[in-house]
């Protein structure tokens, strides 16, 4: 299948109100053309509403949906040429999978000839030849979510969207499956619009991500930056684990801040914005842990005493007590030359002095 780039789907102050309630409201929102665009929240965020908002399958109170340019908000959901992968796959279990993948095909009045030829295309997208005559039943999970997608993107929409796909799968199919369907991404050129309340899947798979909370965004921003700058403590703390500690006082200094934190000791923090109630934080990968010595240069340094120790395979967990009875968390990948440590043991907690972030 050629690759042709897919719409820009833009948000103009959409609301969606259910009485009192506010499920989405006032999003203003720009997805780029061809891009991998993730809507990422926990429960009641808003997330799935918006979806439903963008297919057509529900209505905004206020504010206006455009694709390309143009507003789709008085088109019926069958006029949008938008595909859909819902969480429950939604195939039907009296059709075969050609048929099934054939469908939106033959709704829109597709000769059989150049029906059966796209579904063997999509069949071999999807890595599934072979299965044409098989009936959902007969097909694992994984396979099911393919056969979803191919139905999908069979009539070659400009924008697909995909509600919680891979819930249903276990860990390791999931992992495969996100990497067939950012596979699908690159080779397919449409705009994907996928939402989770998954961590890892909206970092691995994402070209930016959407923090969703409570129906409004709260930051938009690739992963690596959503992880490495959150702009408030909502997305520092959704994304990924963090430590924080209040913040007393923040100085300028020549290259940066000095901050008198609620671990009992001033840190210091590349230059960076600021205000009052900011909280310092410091992801716990970042941070090392090992016997008491000297700070290093360049980094911070805090005295902490072992709490709990929990081996996770690959890397250990500590929970760490400072003498101002904080607590912090630190991971350390498991090699030979690093040290175990033992519940009770006192530690000196370093991390480089660019790894700290104020947020609020």
């Amino acid at each position: 299948m050629s690759r042709r780039l897919g719409a820009l789907v833009q948000f103009r102050d959409i609301s969606k109100h259910y009485g009192s309630f506010r499920a989405v409201d006032g999003l203003r929102l720009d997805i780029r053309a061809g891009e991998f665009m993730t809507l990422l929240g926990p429960s009641g965020s808003g997330k799935t509403t918006t979806l439903m908002l963008i297919a057509g399958f529900d209505a905004p109170s206020t504010g206006e949906i455009l694709i390309d340019g143009a507003s789709v908000v008085r088109l019926p959901a069958y006029r949008r040429n938008i595909g859909m992968v819902f969480q429950s796959y939604a195939l039907f279990p009296h059709l075969t999978v050609a048929e099934n993948i054939g469908f939106p095909l033959k709704q829109r009045g597709v000769g059989r000839a150049e029906r059966d030829a796209a579904v063997r295309r999509m069949l071999d997208l999807v890595q599934l030849p072979g299965f044409a005559g098989r009936y959902p039943q007969q097909l694992s999970g994984g396979q099911q979510q393919r056969v979803a997608i191919a139905r999908a993107v069979v009539f070659d929409p400009q924008v697909l969207l995909m509600d919680e796909p891979l819930s249903a799968l276990d860990k390791q199919l999931r992992d495969t499956m996100q990497m067939e369907i950012k596979r699908l991404h690159d080779r397919l050129g449409m705009t994907f619009i996928y939402v989770t309340h998954d961590q890892r899947e909206a970092l691995v798979m994402s070209d930016r991500i959407s923090v969703m909370n409570e129906g409004r965004v709260e930051q938009v921003a690739s992963p690596q930056a959503l992880y490495d700058a959150p702009g408030n403590r909502f997305v520092a703390s959704f994304i990924g684990e963090a430590n924080f500690a209040p913040v007393s006082a923040v100085a300028e200094q020549a290259g940066g801040l000095l901050v008198a934190t609620a671990w009992g000791v001033a840190v210091q923090a590349p230059r960076q914005a600021y205000a009052a109630g900011c909280a310092c934080m410091v992801r716990p990968e970042r941070m090392t842990a090992a016997p008491p010595g000297a700070v290093p240069p360049g980094r911070n340094g805090v005295q902490a005493t072992v709490r709990d120790v929990v081996f996770m395979g690959e890397t250990t967990r500590y929970a760490l007590e400072t003498d101002t009875l904080e607590t912090l968390l630190v991971k350390q990948q498991n090699r030979a030359d690093v040290p175990l440590l033992r519940p009770g043991e006192p530690t000196l907690v370093t991390w480089a002095v660019d790894d700290t972030r104020l947020v609020c």
